[in-house]
């Protein structure tokens, strides 16, 4: 059956009403947790052939980050789902108001890569938990994740109601959104392909999220606790091999205490890794060969302070320090995406906000620093999506935040509850009794402006 028939069956689908039942929601939902639970194995089998992951960093960035987060859908629906009661002003009392979230329709969410069972799995427990039908197309870069999630949405779902959808993004995303009207469209991925995802909704004015990435910078005082930030920004930044959208891509820090900070890095890098990091069963690999090719070409940037093998028949790049000193390398024109940190220091806190500017808008900013006025001079000097004081990248595992960017990183938000509300429509009604019928709301308006002004302001 055609993609095009499936989702007009789904729009009929949607349009008799089921999906706005808050027990066929809870139901959705705690099937989906329980099948997910029944394949966590091959769920772990699948995310290490794509990505050389461990069942420990699956279960921290894919299946159990899933879990907590349809734990919470579950546990808070019923409230999420209530009307929010507001006030009324003076021109309108003694109406009452309230804002009624209502599903959207008929979604679509696009995943990438990098994390490719979470990624499409987390935005999908918002949609159902906003009652709607969804479209699901995973990224054909991690084929072995898509097969799992595949048996896993089938096995739960009836496709009139959740339908995933595979195939080459180039072509299955133009095609779907050219022949059916979605109602909203929720794309994970690069910036390139957000913008082309963002045209094509724009043309039946289809709105968007667009989860999307960026330069992320990591300052570095020189009166930060260099040993933690060392083990804080190596976390995140080598974790998946460095593919992560909100990874720290460079780091700027104080000329002070450059040398000792990459001294700690370096220690952090082993403990971590041990003598190969090539042998460790926690480092991952590069999804594919265009990537790597793109990166190993990031190794003869700057001055190699650490690392620096890459063996492309195993899709292998070590975690590897480059220290740069003109911002124009090619390193730092784009997202790295990759296991490859460059290192610029400063004196001037001035000069630092310089070269962050050069790419605006980033998703993530990371600050290590000991003084509050650095910290709030920091956060009101740069606009970016979200980020962290003395920590890196784990704000978006705090699902009372929201998770998203801003200009060239993205729009929208989501995680937790703003995923309920990213894929609601927030309709607002006030209700007015019939007991009192003010004449002077009504025409004639002869000699009532004075009232008015005082009724209005």
């Amino acid at each position: 059956m055609s993609t095009s028939v499936l989702t007009a069956q789904m729009r009929e689908y949607f349009e008799t009403g089921v999906t706005k039942n808050y027990d066929f929601r809870l139901e959705q939902l705690r099937k989906l947790k329980a099948t997910v639970q029944k394949y966590e194995i091959e769920i772990f089998e699948a995310l290490h052939k794509d990505l050389h992951k461990s069942k420990e960093e699956c279960w921290i960035t894919e299946n159990g980050f899933f879990l907590s987060e349809i734990g919470v859908a579950i546990k808070k629906l019923s409230h999420w789902m209530k009307p929010e009661k507001v006030g009324t002003n003076l021109l309108n009392i003694p109406s009452s108001s309230f804002i009624m979230p209502e599903p959207l329709g008929v979604v679509f969410i696009i995943s990438p890569w990098n994390y490719p069972f979470q990624l499409l799995l987390t935005p999908l427990i918002g949609a159902i938990a906003a009652g709607n039908c969804v479209v699901l197309k995973p990224s054909e870069l991690a084929p072995a994740t898509a097969a799992i999630m595949k048996t896993i949405i089938e096995e739960t779902f009836d496709e009139k109601y959740i339908l995933y959808v595979e195939g080459d993004g180039a072509t299955v995303v133009p095609e779907l959104m050219n022949s059916f009207i979605f109602d909203h469209v929720f794309y994970t991925g690069s910036t390139a392909v957000g913008k082309s995802v963002y045209e094509l909704a724009a043309k039946n004015l289809v709105p968007v999220t667009l989860e999307l990435g960026g330069k992320s910078p990591c300052i570095v005082e020189a009166d930060a606790d260099i040993k933690t930030a060392a083990k804080r920004i190596a976390m995140p930044k080598f974790s998946n091999a460095g593919q992560m959208c909100v990874a720290p891509d460079y780091l700027l820090v104080h000329h002070s205490v450059k040398d000792e900070l990459v001294t700690e890095l370096k220690k952090v890098i082993h403990n971590f890794f041990g003598d190969d990091a090539q042998k460790s069963d926690f480092f991952g690999r590069i999804i594919n060969e265009k990537q790597f090719v793109r990166l190993e070409k990031y190794l003869s940037n700057g001055k190699l302070l650490a690392g620096g093998k890459a063996d492309k028949s195993n899709l292998y790049i070590e975690p590897t320090l480059i220290e740069i000193t003109d911002v124009n390398d090619a390193i730092m024109q784009e997202e790295i995406f990759g296991p490859i940190l460059p290192i610029i220091s400063f004196t001037e806190m001035q000069d630092a906000i310089r070269i962050i500017k050069l790419n605006k808008n980033p998703l993530a900013m990371y600050v290590f620093t000991s003084s509050s006025e650095k910290e709030k001079h920091w956060l009101s000097a740069i606009p970016f999506g979200g980020g962290c004081i003395n920590n890196a990248s784990l704000h978006l595992t705090n699902h009372k935040l929201p998770f998203g960017g801003r200009g060239a990183s993205g729009m929208g938000n989501y995680h937790g509850k703003f995923s309920f509300d990213t894929f609601s429509h927030k309709k607002a009604v006030m209700k007015t009794p019939k007991w009192l019928d003010l004449a002077i709301k009504y025409p004639p308006y002869t000699n009532k402006l004075n009232l008015f002004k005082k009724a209005i302001n």
